[in-house]
C-alpha cells in the first residue's frame, strides 16, 4: 500500500538499547522511504538511548546501527498522521559490522575507511602504562628501530601528526614522554588523498588524543608501576553541557631504562689493520608531566569555537658508559678505554590551538578553520670523562645542545555536497617553522681552561616556510564510488651555518595528484585502488651537522646538502568478511628518487662517521594481509604479514651502494575473555632479516603478554602485563665495505613488567562509543 509523502511532518520515536537493557547513547538511527530507499531523515540516540525522527506520513524501515553491534532493520513503518512510538529496539553485539566498510571489534580493532585505517587501541593490554612510542609498536604495519625512530612498511619517511595536525610531540623524544592514557585511537594512512599534506614517504601516522562526547561530567584514572622502574599517574576529565564542553588529560610519569650493547669493528687498511671491541652501558631516566585543556563552545546549532592548549614538561638524566678495547695487526690487546657520560636534559613545550566548525542545514556541507602555534625549548648538557688504562691524566670534555623551536600553521577547509554521495573538497594551508640550534663542545687544557673545539662550535638555523592548497571531489554510483584530488605545495626552506655562513636555500613547487576508487562486490567484498604522490623532505635532525658526541668513534651527523625524495605509490586492497572475521589484502608498489639513506663511512683511524645522502631511486613491491577472526565468542585473534622487495641502486664518491632485499614482518594476538571478567592476551611479533646497502640487518622477534580484570562493579580495571616476555628484543646488524667490518647488537631496553589500575567515572566501558579526533574523515590535514 503506497501513501504520498505530503501533509505536516509527525514524531517518530524509538529507545536503542543493549542486550541487557542498557540505553546505548549515539546510535544512528535512519530513516529510509520503502517505495525508493531514498533517505528521509535521521538522528542519533542521546543520553537515554532515545531518538526522535520528523517525518511526513507515508511507508518506511529503519535502520539502526552502533560500532561493535549488529545493524538492526525495522521493515514496514507506516506513519500516519500523529505520532508513532516504536518502543524499545535491541542491539546486539557483533565483532563485524557487515556492509558498512569497517572492522570494529570492541573498539580493539580496526576501522577501514576509504583512505585510511583507524587502530583504537585502548583495549590492548600490552598498551597499559606504555608511553606513545611502544603503543605504536604495536599497530600493524608500524614497527620503531633502537632510537624510537617509527617506520611504516619498513620506511621511516613517515609523516607523524597529533590529532591531524603538527606537533611538537611528535618528535621522537617527546613521543617517550606523551602516555598511552592520553592516546584514543591511531589512525594509519598508507596513501593518503590530496586532503593531507603531501609529506611522508609511506604514508601518514595520526595520534588522536582522547575527547569524550558524553553529556555531563565523566572521565577516568590510571596508576601503574613497573620494573624496570616505570611509574606514573594520568587522568582525562570532561564536562559537557548544551552550550559548552570542557575536556582535559594529564599524565605524569618516571621511568628509567637500562640498555646495552656490543660491537665489534675491524678496519683493514692497504698498510695495516686494525680493531676494537665496543661494549656500552646506559640507564635513561626521564621525568615527563603533560597537561592538556580545552572548551567548545557550541554558540549555536551549527557554530563551534574550539580553544585549547598543551604544556609539556620533561627532564631526563642520561648516564652512558662506552669501553674500547683496542686490538693490533696480530689481535693483541693495546689498551681499553674508558668513556663515561652524564648528560641532563630538559625540554619545555607549549602549544595553543584555536579551530572554528561551522555545519550548515545541507548534509555533509561542513567548513572549518584552525591556527595552531607551538614553542619548544631543549636543552642537553654533557659531562664527559675518557680514561685510559695506559696511565695518564683523564680526558674531560662537556658538550652543550640547545634548540628553540616556534611553529604557526593556518588552515581552511570546506566541504560541499553537491548529490546524496558526491562531495566537492578544497582547502588552504601554510605553516611556518623557525629553530635555533646552538652546539658547542669543550675540552679541559693541562691548565684547567676549558677550550673549544671549532670543528663542533656553530649556530645552525632553519627556517621552512610551506604553503599549500588542494582541491578534490568524490561521489558513489552505486557500488562504485571515487575520489579525486590535487594538491599543490610551496616549499621555501633555509638552512644556514651562522659562524662559517653557510647558507643553503631551497625553494620549489610540486604537484601531487591523488585517486581512490572503491567496488563493493557481492557476498562482502570491497575491492579498493588508489594512486598518490609524496615527498619527504629532510628531518630537521637530518640536515643538523652535529648532535651528539658521546661516542666519539661512532659519530651520528646530518647533511645541510640533503635534497627532498619523491614517491609515486600504488595500492590495491581487497576486504572480504567473513561470518565470524574480515582480511584485508593489499599489493602495494612505491617508485622513490633521490633517496635518502644514512651511510657509514669509515676512516684510516678508526672513526667513523654515520651521516644521510641522497642516493638515487628505490622500487618497492610488497603484499600486506590484515586479518581478525572470532574463534569463539570468547576466543578474538588479530593477525598482520607484509612482505616485500625493495631495489635500491645509487651511489656516493664513485662507490656503488646499492642492494636488493627480500624481507618480511608479522605480528599475530590472541584474545581470551574467561566468563566476562578475566582478558588475557598475548602478542608474538617477529621481522625477518634485510639486506642494506651496506650490509645488512639481522632478525627480530619479541612476545607480550597481559592478563586484565573488571573491579568495582565494573568501573576499575586491574592489568598485570609484561613486554618483552623472553627479553629478546634486540637490535643486531652487520656493516661490510671493502676496508671496513662491523657486527653489533644493541638492547635498548629491558623486559618490562608493569601492574596497572584504571577507574572510570559516569563511563559504561562496554558501550563507550568511538570517538572522532580533529583529523577526522572529511577535513584536511
Amino acid at each position: 500500500m503506497a501513501y504520498a509523502q505530503s501533509g505536516d511532518k509527525v514524531e517518530l520515536t524509538g529507545t536503542v538499547v543493549d542486550a541487557e537493557g542498557s540505553p546505548i547513547m549515539y546510535a544512528s538511527a535512519a530513516l529510509f522511504n520503502s517505495s525508493d530507499s531514498s533517505m528521509a531523515g535521521g538522528a542519533a540516540t542521546d543520553g537515554q538511548g532515545l531518538f526522535l525522527i520528523e517525518a511526513r506520513p507515508g511507508s518506511y524501515y529503519l535502520r539502526v546501527s552502533f560500532v561493535s553491534y549488529q545493524t538492526e532493520i525495522i521493515s514496514d513503518i507506516l506513519i500516519e498522521s500523529s505520532a508513532k512510538d516504536l518502543g524499545r529496539i535491541t542491539l546486539r553485539q557483533s565483532s563485524v559490522v557487515l556492509k558498512a566498510a569497517e572492522i570494529t571489534e570492541e573498539r580493539s580493532q580496526m576501522e577501514l575507511k576509504l583512505d585510511k585505517r583507524v587502530f583504537n587501541v585502548g583495549t590492548d593490554l600490552s598498551n597499559q602504562g606504555s608511553n606513545a612510542v611502544e603503543i605504536l609498536e604495536n599497530v600493524p604495519s608500524v614497527s620503531t628501530d633502537i632510537d624510537g625512530n617509527v617506520s611504516l612498511r619498513g620506511s621511516q619517511n613517515v609523516r607523524i601528526l597529533i590529532d591531524g595536525k603538527p606537533s611538537g610531540l611528535a618528535s621522537v623524544d617527546a613521543l617517550r614522554q606523551l602516555q598511552g592514557n592520553m592516546i584514543e585511537s591511531i589512525e594509519v594512512i598508507t596513501n593518503p588523498s590530496a586532503r593531507y599534506e603531501a609529506e611522508g614517504e609511506v604514508g601518514i601516522i595520526n595520534i588522536i588524543l582522547k575527547k569524550e562526547k558524553r553529556n555531563g561530567f565523566n572521565g577516568s584514572f590510571e596508576a601503574f608501576t613497573g620494573w624496570p622502574h616505570n611509574h606514573g599517574i594520568g587522568g582525562n576529565l570532561n564536562y559537557r553541557r548544551k552550550w559548552v564542553n570542557v575536556f582535559s588529560n594529564y599524565s605524569l610519569n618516571y621511568r628509567s631504562a637500562p640498555g646495552q650493547g656490543s660491537s665489534i669493528q675491524q678496519f683493514m687498511l692497504p698498510d695495516t689493520s686494525f680493531s676494537y671491541e665496543r661494549l656500552r652501558e646506559h640507564t635513561r631516566s626521564e621525568r615527563s608531566n603533560n597537561l592538556q585543556l580545552g572548551t567548545d563552545f557550541f554558540l549555536n546549532e551549527h557554530n563551534t569555537l574550539t580553544l585549547s592548549g598543551l604544556y609539556s614538561y620533561g627532564t631526563g638524566t642520561n648516564r652512558s658508559q662506552v669501553i674500547y678495547r683496542d686490538f693490533n695487526q696480530e689481535g693483541g690487546l693495546v689498551q681499553t678505554v674508558t668513556r663515561e657520560d652524564e648528560e641532563l636534559e630538559t625540554e619545555n613545550e607549549i602549544e595553543v590551538s584555536l579551530g572554528y566548525r561551522k555545519t550548515f542545514k545541507k548534509k555533509d556541507q561542513l567548513f572549518t578553520a584552525d591556527f595552531k602555534w607551538i614553542s619548544d625549548d631543549d636543552t642537553e648538557l654533557s659531562d664527559i670523562v675518557e680514561t685510559t688504562d695506559l696511565g695518564g691524566p683523564p680526558l674531560n670534555q662537556r658538550s652543550s645542545n640547545e634548540e628553540d623551536e616556534q611553529n604557526w600553521l593556518f588552515q581552511t577547509d570546506y566541504i560541499h555536497p553537491f548529490s546524496e554521495d558526491g562531495k566537492l573538497e578544497m582547502g588552504a594551508r601554510s605553516t611556518m617553522r623557525r629553530i635555533l640550534n646552538d652546539y658547542t663542545v669543550e675540552q679541559q687544557e693541562a691548565s684547567g681552561d676549558w677550550l673549544i673545539l671549532p670543528q663542533f662550535d656553530d649556530e645552525f638555523t632553519y627556517e621552512e616556510n610551506i604553503f599549500a592548497g588542494y582541491l578534490m571531489a568524490g561521489n558513489k554510483i552505486k557500488d562504485f564510488s571515487y575520489q579525486a584530488g590535487i594538491r599543490a605545495e610551496y616549499s621555501d626552506i633555509t638552512t644556514e651555518l651562522v659562524e662559517t655562513q653557510i647558507s643553503n636555500p631551497r625553494n620549489y613547487l610540486d604537484w601531487f595528484p591523488s585517486l581512490h576508487f572503491s567496488y563493493e562486490m557481492k557476498k562482502e567484498n570491497t575491492l579498493q585502488l588508489s594512486y598518490s604522490r609524496r615527498l619527504s623532505r629532510p628531518h630537521f635532525r637530518n640536515l643538523l651537522p652535529f648532535f651528539s658526541f658521546s661516542d666519539p668513534r661512532n659519530f651520528r651527523s646530518g647533511n645541510p646538502d640533503l635534497d627532498p625524495e619523491y614517491t609515486h605509490s600504488i595500492e590495491l586492497g581487497h576486504l572480504k568478511y567473513f561470518k565470524n572475521g574480515s582480511i584485508l589484502s593489499t599489493i602495494y608498489y612505491r617508485h622513490r628518487t633521490g633517496v635518502i639513506e644514512r651511510i657509514q663511512l669509515p676512516d684510516t683511524t678508526g672513526f667513523v662517521t654515520m651521516f644521510p645522502v641522497n642516493l638515487s631511486t628505490q622500487n618497492a613491491y610488497g603484499l600486506e594481509f590484515n586479518g581478525n577472526y572470532d574463534i569463539r565468542k570468547w576466543w578474538k585473534i588479530t593477525a598482520n604479514f607484509n612482505f616485500y622487495r625493495a631495489i635500491t641502486e645509487g651511489s656516493y664518491q664513485g662507490e656503488l651502494l646499492g642492494s636488493d632485499t627480500y624481507t618480511w614482518s608479522a605480528r599475530g594476538s590472541s584474545k581470551i575473555k574467561i566468563k566476562q571478567r578475566v582478558d588475557l592476551q598475548t602478542t608474538f611479533f617477529y621481522r625477518a632479516p634485510r639486506i642494506t646497502t651496506q650490509g645488512r640487518r639481522k632478525s627480530l622477534y619479541m612476545v607480550d603478554a597481559g592478563a586484565s580484570t573488571e573491579v568495582l562493579k565494573g568501573k576499575g580495571t586491574l592489568t598485570l602485563s609484561c613486554r618483552d616476555l623472553l627479553n629478546s628484543r634486540k637490535w643486531r646488524s652487520i656493516t661490510e665495505t671493502a676496508d671496513y667490518y662491523a657486527e653489533s647488537e644493541f638492547q635498548w631496553r629491558a623486559r618490562q613488567v608493569l601492574l596497572s589500575f584504571s577507574y572510570r567515572i559516569n563511563q559504561n566501558k562496554k558501550n563507550a562509543p568511538r570517538q572522532e579526533g580533529d583529523g577526522g574523515e572529511g577535513e584536511g590535514f
